[in-house]
């Protein structure tokens, strides 16, 4: 009928948004597939893989000291194809060159000129298993790297990808013929974590997916560089009240007034307890610090950072300073 307009569509309900917005929220985040993804090949994993997530959303480095073949390489690996990133492996031995790490700048013999050739570093997730077979001028190699994200050869600077993540492994047993990280190189690692040996089902479920096939090669990017990048640029952005930031300052302060330590906590440590949190903090949806995001992270950033003033301590020793500390220094109640 002429003049007559369609009736409006009737507007939505409070319960019907509800759902909508539920659903919504159904969606998987960047971060969830990305612990789907990689939980497929390492499996039982979920902690150590959500921790390792972490460091890389907070732009850090990680430091793997386990046993030979818990899944150290297949881990950053993992990561690597789920984030659509390039992995670079480097295997640490007494007679590897920094510039085997950096790259070199070679003869161009068409045009006599120099031209860099990029070395393994240049990727988003570079391997260097057995760090500590290196010598300490090649360890040091990756310094300028993991702490600036770039490379200066011949007085020009190569800068970096991003994302960039050094997992570095270290084996605890066999120390024959290593060289021990130096302070300033393990301050460089945000985290520090121990895979450990699966329990029975996770290692049973391995051994059946790994009869025919290989579960590495069917991990498919399930977000781009970019996607990645928009990640770690939101939980930089997450809001740190100043009680939690000083909770965090408190914490790396309890361990350097240890009687048991020689050198606490740097205040490199601190910021990249606050970063690692932050990071956390995203990963479970918030844009906002929680001192639990502190506490939860604290047991994997500081105890690496720790000098004992007995030379045979061990990891665990460390760590028990620092769950001291946690246990002395009342955290801040937010509202």
């Amino acid at each position: 009928m002429s003049g007559i307009g369609t009736p409006p569509e009737p507007e939505a309900t409070a319960a019907e948004t509800e759902v909508v917005t539920a659903a919504a929220s159904d969606q998987p985040t960047a971060g969830e597939r990305i612990e789907r993804a990689v939980g497929s090949v390492i499996s039982g994993k979920h902690e150590e893989i959500r921790t390792v997530l972490t460091v890389l959303l907070a732009e850090g480095h990680m430091l793997l000291e386990d046993v030979p073949g818990v899944g150290k390489t297949q881990l950053a690996r993992a990561f690597a194809a789920a984030i659509g990133g390039t992995v670079r492996r480097i295997q640490c031995t007494p007679d590897l060159l920094p510039s085997d790490i950096t790259g070199m700048s070679m003869l161009d013999q068409r045009t006599g000129e120099l031209r860099f050739q990029p070395g393994p570093v240049f990727a988003n997730i570079v391997i260097a298993d057995e760090i500590n077979r290196a010598s300490p001028k090649t360890q040091a190699a990756l310094l300028e790297c993991m702490a600036e994200g770039q490379v200066t050869v011949d007085g020009i600077t190569h800068i970096l990808p991003k994302p960039f993540l050094v997992v570095a492994t270290q084996n605890p047993i066999d120390m024959e013929g290593t060289y021990a990280l130096p302070e300033a190189q393990r301050d460089r690692f945000m985290a520090r974590l121990e895979l450990g040996y699966p329990d029975e089902d996770a290692e049973h479920a391995m051994v059946s997916a790994r009869e025919t096939a290989q579960p590495l090669d069917a991990v498919r990017a399930v977000t781009t560089e970019e996607q990645f990048q928009s990640e770690i640029d939101q939980a930089r952005a997450v809001r740190a009240h100043e009680l939690v930031e000083r909770y965090a300052v408190r914490l790396a302060r309890a361990t350097r007034a240890h009687p048991d330590v020689r050198l606490g906590a740097s205040p490199r440590a601190t910021l990249q307890l606050v970063r690692a949190a932050k990071a956390h903090a995203h990963l479970l949806g918030r844009d906002w610090l929680s001192p639990d995001d502190v506490k939860a992270l604290a047991v994997h950033v500081l105890p690496h950072h720790l000098v004992m003033h007995d030379p045979h301590a061990r990891y665990e020793d460390a760590t028990a300073v620092v769950a001291q500390a946690l246990a002395k220094t009342v955290a801040p109640v937010m509202r």
